[in-house]
């Protein structure tokens, strides 16, 4: 799992398929603009991708 989106890892993500609860991401991939998450459901075995875009210009540059 990569892990340089550099926010939290998101938790109890409802299946999309059953709504039972996730507890974790299988998989976290960052990207430009975006970030996806890869979800299994333990309870019916669904997996879906979840994407959240973000403003790039609202990410802070180091100096």
């Amino acid at each position: 799992m990569v892990d340089t989106h550099g926010g939290e890892i998101p938790t109890q993500n409802p299946c999309a398929q059953c709504g039972a609860p996730i507890a974790q991401p299988d998989w976290i991939e960052p990207g430009e603009g975006r970030i996806s998450y890869l979800w299994t459901c333990r309870t019916c075995g669904y997996r879906f991708e979840a994407i959240a875009i973000f403003d790039v210009s609202a990410i802070p540059l180091a100096a």
